[in-house]
C-alpha cells in the first residue's frame, strides 16, 4: 500500500490505524499549535455558560460547546482548514476532503457512546471522518474521550434498522432511538471502550460511524 498510494511511513501508520481500529493518534501538524491553542481558549472562554472557577470542580452546567467558531475566530479556522491534514485526509481517502464545522467544548459532556453518522454523514456512506485536537493535557480523571475499537465497521444505524419511524416523533436527543442497538451490538461482541489520554496538540482522527462517548470528570 505504501508504494502504490506513495505514502511515508507516518502516512501509511495512520492509514493501516484507521482501517484496523477506525482512529488514528498524531501529533498536529501545525509548528504554532501551542500559542494557537492559548489565543483560542482565551478568546472562546469568556462565550461558556460554565462557572470554570467553581471550588466544587463541577463544570458540567451550561452551554458546554460552541459550533463553528471558525466562522469568527481565525485560529479555529486554521486548526479546521489545516492544509497538511486536508492533504492527508484527501490521500487516504482518494478524493478531496473539506471541513464543514467546528465544535469547541471546554468540559467534557458526558454523552452516551453513539456515532455521528446520526447527524451527518456521506454519500456513498463512510466517506466522512472527524479530527478531535486536545487543547489540554489529559488524564484519566479529567474526562478523557472514550472510543470503541472497530467500531466503524459496524452497521450504521438508521430509522429503517432500528424500526423507528420518524415522521411525526419526538425524542430529547437524535441519539436516544439507536442507544439500545448499539449497546446490544457493543454486548454482542464484547467490545470495551479505551480512553484517549491525550497531551496538548495531540489530535485524533476518527472514521465515520465509530462509536465514542465525551469523559466526565469522576
Amino acid at each position: 500500500m505504501k508504494d502504490s498510494m506513495g505514502l511515508t511511513a507516518e502516512e501509511e501508520r495512520i492509514a493501516n490505524d484507521l482501517h484496523e481500529n477506525g482512529f488514528a493518534i498524531l501529533d498536529f501538524p501545525d509548528p504554532d499549535i501551542e500559542t494557537r491553542i492559548d489565543r483560542i481558549k482565551a478568546s472562546l472562554s469568556p462565550r461558556y455558560g460554565v462557572e470554570f472557577d467553581r471550588v466544587d470542580g463541577i463544570k458540567n452546567s451550561g452551554e458546554r460547546r460552541i459550533q463553528d467558531a471558525w466562522a469568527f475566530d481565525e485560529d479555529v479556522r486554521r486548526i479546521a482548514a489545516n492544509q497538511t491534514i486536508i492533504d492527508l485526509l484527501s490521500k487516504l481517502y482518494g478524493r478531496r476532503a473539506f471541513p464543514f464545522q467546528t465544535l469547541n467544548f471546554p468540559v467534557g459532556t458526558e454523552q452516551p457512546a453513539h456515532s455521528d453518522s446520526v447527524h451527518f454523514s456521506s454519500l456513498p456512506e463512510r466517506f466522512m471522518c472527524g479530527v478531535w485536537l486536545a487543547m489540554e493535557n489529559v488524564e484519566l480523571d479529567s474526562g478523557p474521550l472514550f472510543y470503541f475499537p472497530g467500531s466503524h465497521r459496524w452497521p450504521i444505524m438508521t430509522n429503517g434498522l432500528v424500526g423507528r419511524r420518524g415522521y411525526d416523533a419526538s425524542v430529547p436527543s437524535a441519539q436516544d432511538p439507536y442507544g439500545p442497538a448499539w449497546d446490544a451490538l457493543r454486548t454482542s461482541l464484547g467490545v470495551h471502550p479505551k480512553p484517549f489520554i491525550a497531551r496538548k496538540g495531540q489530535a485524533l482522527i476518527w472514521c465515520a460511524n465509530r462509536n465514542c462517548f465525551c469523559g466526565c470528570r469522576p
